[in-house]
C-alpha cells in the first residue's frame, strides 16, 4: 500500500511540476523547448540495404515499446521517435506482420511516431520536378489506406537547397521542414554557414506556398555537434553520459531564446532540437530524453519530447509573422551524381518518358480498366527508386564500398528503367489495338502534350521504299523519307496539328512521293535550312551560327577557346571528314566523328521549316575527370535563366533581382532540368537538355556567379569536389567504368525577350517525341482518323502528368498542370468525356478539396508559377 501511496505522490508531483511549466512567473515568459530523438539514415553508406532494412524494423520495435511503456505519463514526457523517410514505415510493412504494422500505424496516428514525405535523406538539385513527387507517392499511398496526414518533409546534412523545392513539397501536402546540415567534405567555409539571416523562415517558392524552416545557425567542433546540424541533440558523438549531456543541451537551448535584446538572433521563447543517432547504423537511445526532459522542466521552462510537428504547431501559433526567404542556395552534394553521369541520364530519360507513357495509359485503361494490373509491383518500386537514387550519401567514401554502392545505383535506375518501358511498350501496342486497321497499313501519330504541335514522327518501318504516306483526316499526302537510327530503319513525316495528348493516323501506301527537295543544303562544312547557316567542325563543335531571321546575325563567340557544342578539343580541325547520315525533305542529319580530346560523335539534325536544331553527342570511352560541353553565345546584356525543380530561376543574386541567395549558398554550379535560356531585351537563344543535370556559368566559383557570362558549361560527368578534410575526391570513380554516354540537346533562336512559357513549349517538345504505333484493331474503341482526350482553354497552361489514379483507372484520371507565367490564370479542363466528379489533391494525390464541373468540365484557378493536381472521374 505504501508503495501505492509514493506512485500517487510522484504522479501528483509531476503534474505540479506540469502545471508550473504552463505557467510564467511574472516578468519572466515560459519557455518552451522541445527534444526529437532519431536516428539519422545514411543508406548504402553505413551499411548495405539487408542491414539497414533490419535495422529499421527494430529500431522501430524498441520505440514502439518505450511508447507503450510511458503511454500513461503526461504527455509531454510520453517516449517518441522520428523516422527521417517513409522507407522506415515501408520496411516494417514488408518484415512485420499486419497487426505488427497496424500497431505502428497507430503510433504514427497519435503522433508518437513521426515521419517525413520523403522516402529516404535525399539531395534535390539534380532531381526533375516529377521524380521529386513520385518519390513522395509511397507517403500519400499511407495517407489514403489509413487516413493520415504527413506534414513534414526534410533535405538533411547537404549544405544547400533549390528554391522550388518549397512548392513541390508543400503542393504534396507538407507545412513544415528542419534542416540540418553537415561540414564533412563542403566547399563552403565555416564562417559562410555560421549566420543565418533568419534562423526559423517560410521556405517560399515562386507561387508563394511554402513551408515553415527551421535552420539553425550551424557551427561544429571536434568535441560537440551543435545546433545547425543533423543530430542537434548529441552533445558529443561518443559520450558515457547521455543524461548529463542532453540536460547541457537543454541549457544551451534555453539559452538561444532571447526576446530581451534588440539584435538577438533567435527572438522566440520556443526552440527545439532535432536529430540524435547521427551517422550510427541505430538508435536505442530512450531513458535519458525522458529523464533530462522530467529532471529540466521547471516553472519557467518546459521541456517535451518531441514528434517534430508539434514543435511547428507550437511556433506558428505563437508566432505568426515569422520571416519568409524565397531564393535558391545552390548546389553542393547534389553534383555527385555526375560521378555516374550516363545512370543517372537514364533515370531522367525514363522519368520524362513517363509522361508519353503515363497518358497513353490513359486512354487504354479507360477502354481496358485491368490491363496494367499486373504492373502494379514494378510501378510501386519504381516510385521507390525516384525517392532512393539521390540518397545524399554520393560522397561514396564510407563503409559501403564504391563498387557496392554504385551497382546498388544502377539496380534502382533499372527498376524505374524497367518499368517505364513496360508500361510505354504496352500502352502504345494497346492503343493500336483500339483503332480500327484498314486495307493498308496504318500507324498512328500520338502527342503526349496539352497542344498542337507540328513535329516530326518516326515510325519503324522494314516495307518498300517507294509508299506515299496519307494524312487520313486531311486526305492528303504528307512528305516523308527512310532514316536510320542505329540499326533500324524508320519512316520519317512531318506530322502537322496532332492534338492535345491525342493521336492522328496516317495510311501508308504504294506509290512513289511527291519529288520535294532536301530540307537542308550541306556545303563541306557549312549547313542551311530557311532559318540557319552554321558551320559544324570536324570535332563537332559549331563555330559559326546565323540567324537568318535576325538578320544573318552571329551567334557563336569563341570563350577560352571552346564554341558552340565543345567539349573542348585543342584543334576543331581534327576528325574524320563530316559524313551525311540521313537526308531528305523532313530533315537532314550530319555527322562528326572525332577523337579530340576523347572519342566522340556528334550528330546535328536540322528541319524543313523548323526553328529547332538537334544535336546528339556521345563519348564512346571512359574518362576520369571533369568534362562538360560548352555554348559559346555571342549576346550582349544577357540575362541567363534555368528550369530548376517546378520553378524557373533568374541566374543572378537576390541582390540583383535574381533568385540565388547571397549568403550561405553554393554558386558554381546551376540545376538544369529541360532548358536554360539566354536572352537580351528583345532577342534570346534557349538550350534544350535532356541528360546533363548541371550547368556552370562562365567561370562561377563556389561563392560568385558569373551572371554577366554568355557561356553556358553542361556538365558532362565527374568528380567536382575534393575533401577538405583529407583531399579525398567525392564521388564514384571513373564513372564507375562506363565507357558510353549519350548527351541530347536542342538550340532555338527567338526574336523577343525571355517567355518561360514559350521555352518550357520548347523543350518539352524536343524532350517528348511524337509516338508512333501500329494500327491493328478490328474494330474501333477510339476514332479511325483523329482523337483528342484533353484541352485546356488557356495557352499558358501546361499538362505536366496524365494518368490513372495510383488506386486505378476506377478511381479516376489524375491530372497535373503548371502555369508557369508570372500571371495568374483561369483555365477550363475538358475532356472527350463528361466529368462526373472532380478534386483538387495533393500531388501525392491525396484529396484536398471537392470542385463543382460545369457542364461537364472543370473551370480552374492558379496562382502565378503553381502547379496543381486533380482527380476527375467520368
Amino acid at each position: 500500500m505504501g508503495g501505492q501511496n509514493n506512485r500517487f505522490v510522484k504522479y501528483f508531483r509531476l503534474q505540479f511540476l506540469f502545471l508550473l511549466a504552463s505557467v510564467a512567473v511574472q516578468g519572466q515568459p515560459v519557455k518552451r523547448l522541445y527534444l526529437a530523438n532519431d536516428d539519422h539514415t545514411d543508406y548504402m553508406w553505413t551499411a548495405d540495404e539487408a542491414t539497414y532494412d533490419s535495422a529499421f524494423v527494430h529500431m522501430l520495435d524498441y520505440h514502439l515499446d518505450q511508447i507503450d511503456s510511458t503511454r500513461n505519463n503526461p504527455p509531454d514526457f510520453q517516449a517518441r521517435f522520428n523516422c527521417d523517410g517513409s522507407y522506415w514505415i515501408r520496411a516494417y510493412q514488408k518484415y512485420r506482420s499486419a497487426a505488427q504494422f497496424g500497431r505502428l500505424i497507430a503510433a504514427i496516428r497519435s503522433g508518437h511516431i513521426g515521419s517525413p514525405l520523403n522516402t529516404l535523406v535525399s539531395t534535390y538539385g539534380a532531381q526533375p520536378t516529377e521524380a521529386v513527387i513520385r518519390g513522395m507517392y509511397y507517403a500519400g499511398q499511407l495517407e489514403r489506406a489509413f487516413k493520415l496526414r504527413f506534414t513534414l518533409a526534410e533535405a538533411m546534412e547537404n549544405n544547400t537547397i533549390p528554391l522550388g523545392l518549397s512548392s513541390l513539397w508543400a503542393g504534396s501536402g507538407a507545412k513544415y521542414s528542419w534542416k540540418g546540415i553537415g561540414g564533412y567534405g563542403s566547399q563552403m567555409t565555416y564562417e559562410s554557414r555560421e549566420n543565418r539571416r533568419h534562423q526559423l523562415y517560410h521556405f517560399t517558392g515562386p507561387d508563394s506556398s511554402s513551408v515553415l524552416m527551421k535552420w539553425y545557425n550551424f557551427t561544429e567542433n571536434n568535441k560537440r555537434i551543435s545546433f545547425g546540424g543533423y543530430a542537434e541533440c548529441r552533445l558529443a558523438i561518443k559520450s558515457d553520459d547521455k543524461l548529463g549531456d542532453l540536460k547541457r543541451l537543454i541549457g544551451h537551448l534555453d539559452a538561444l531564446c532571447d526576446t530581451i535584446s534588440p539584435t538577438s538572433r533567435y527572438p522566440y521563447n520556443v526552440a527545439g532540437a532535432f536529430g540524435y543517432g547521427h551517422d550510427d547504423l541505430d538508435n536505442f537511445t530512450s531513458k535519458p530524453f525522458l529523464d533530462a526532459a522530467r529532471s529540466e522542466t521547471t516553472a519557467n521552462r518546459k521541456v517535451r519530447l518531441s514528434n517534430e510537428i508539434d514543435f511547428f504547431e507550437d511556433i506558428s501559433k505563437t508566432y505568426p509573422n515569422i520571416p519568409s526567404e524565397s531564393v535558391s542556395y545552390g548546389n553542393e552534394w547534389d553534383l555527385y551524381c555526375a560521378s555516374m553521369n550516363e545512370t543517372t541520364a537514364r533515370v531522367r530519360r525514363s522519368v520524362e518518358k513517363l509522361r508519353a507513357a503515363e497518358a497513353l495509359s490513359s486512354l487504354v485503361a479507360l477502354n481496358k480498366p485491368a490491363l496494367f494490373a499486373d504492373l502494379e509491383p514494378a510501378k510501386n518500386l519504381a516510385w521507390q527508386s525516384l525517392g532512393m537514387y539521390w540518397e545524399h550519401n554520393w560522397t561514396a567514401d564510407g563503409p559501403v564500398r564504391q563498387p557496392v554502392r554504385a551497382d546498388w545505383q544502377i539496380k534502382v535506375q533499372q527498376q524505374l528503367s524497367s518499368y517505364t518501358d513496360s508500361l510505354y511498350n504496352r500502352s502504345v501496342s494497346n492503343l493500336g489495338h483500339q483503332i480500327k486497321k484498314g486495307r493498308n497499313q496504318r500507324f498512328y501519330v500520338f502527342n503526349p502534350l496539352n497542344w498542337t504541335r507540328d513535329d516530326i514522327a518516326d515510325f519503324e518501318y522494314a516495307g518498300s521504299e517507294k509508299v506515299i504516306v496519307n494524312d487520313l483526316a486531311l486526305r492528303k499526302e504528307v512528305i516523308s523519307q527512310l532514316v536510320w537510327r542505329g540499326n533500324k530503319k524508320y519512316l520519317r513525316i512531318k506530322a502537322e496539328g496532332i492534338p492535345s495528348v491525342g493521336y492522328k493516323v496516317y495510311e501508308i501506301r504504294p506509290g512513289t512521293p511527291k519529288p520535294a527537295p532536301d530540307a537542308v543544303k550541306v556545303s563541306g562544312e557549312y549547313i542551311s535550312n530557311s532559318r540557319y547557316r552554321l558551320r559544324l567542325s570536324r570535332s563537332g563543335a559549331i563555330t559559326e551560327l546565323y540567324d537568318s531571321l535576325a538578320g544573318g546575325r552571329q551567334l557563336v563567340r569563341k570563350t577560352d577557346n571552346r564554341y558552340l557544342n565543345d567539349l573542348g578539343s585543342s584543334d576543331k580541325r581534327q576528325g574524320n571528314p563530316l559524313m551525311i547520315e540521313n537526308a531528305g525533305p523532313v530533315s537532314v542529319t550530319v555527322k562528326a566523328v572525332s577523337n579530340d580530346p576523347v572519342p566522340h560523335t556528334v550528330r546535328l539534325t536540322l528541319f524543313k521549316d523548323s526553328p529547332r536544331i538537334d544535336i546528339q553527342d556521345s563519348i564512346q570511352v571512359n574518362f576520369k575527370d571533369v568534362k562538360t560541353w560548352a555554348f559559346s553565345f555571342d549576346l550582349n546584356n544577357q540575362t541567363t535563366r534555368h528550369e530548376e525543380l517546378g520553378a524557373v530561376l533568374t541566374a543572378k543574386l537576390e541582390t540583383r533581382q535574381g533568385h540565388y541567395a547571397s549568403q550561405n549558398a553554393r554558386l558554381d554550379w546551376q540545376t538544369f532540368n529541360h532548358f536554360a535560356d539566354m536572352s537580351e531585351k528583345d532577342y534570346g537563344v534557349t538550350l534544350s537538355n535532356v541528360d546533363c543535370s548541371f550547368f556552370k556559368l562562365g567561370k562561377s566559383t563556389v561563392d560568385s556567379l558569373h551572371e554577366t557570362s554568355s557561356q553556358l558549361s553542361a556538365l558532362a560527368g565527374g568528380r567536382v569536389d575534393t575533401k577538405r578534410e583529407d583531399k579525398g575526391v567525392l564521388g564514384i570513380a571513373n564513372q564507375h567504368g562506363e565507357r558510353g554516354f549519350l548527351y541530347q540537346f536542342a538550340l532555338s533562336t527567338h526574336q523577343e525577350g525571355f517567355d518561360a512559357l514559350q521555352a518550357m513549349r520548347f523543350a518539352l517538345e524536343h524532350q517528348n517525341p511524337l509516338v508512333t504505333g501500329l494500327v491493328t484493331g478490328a474494330t474501333s474503341l477510339y476514332p479511325e482518323t483523329v482523337y483528342s482526350l484533353l484541352r485546356t482553354d488557356d495557352p499558358g497552361l501546361l499538362l505536366w502528368s496524365i494518368k490513372p489514379s495510383e488506386e486505378g483507372i476506377q478511381s479516376g484520371l489524375v491530372t497535373r498542370f503548371w502555369n508557369i507565367n508570372p500571371i495568374a490564370a483561369e483555365s477550363t479542363i475538358a475532356f472527350d468525356k463528361q466529368i462526373r466528379s472532380a478534386w483538387q489533391t495533393s500531388h501525392i494525390e491525396t484529396d484536398q478539396q471537392k470542385l463543382d464541373p460545369k457542364n461537364g468540365s472543370l473551370p480552374t484557378r492558379f496562382r502565378p508559377h503553381q502547379i496543381q493536381t486533380f482527380r476527375v472521374t467520368f
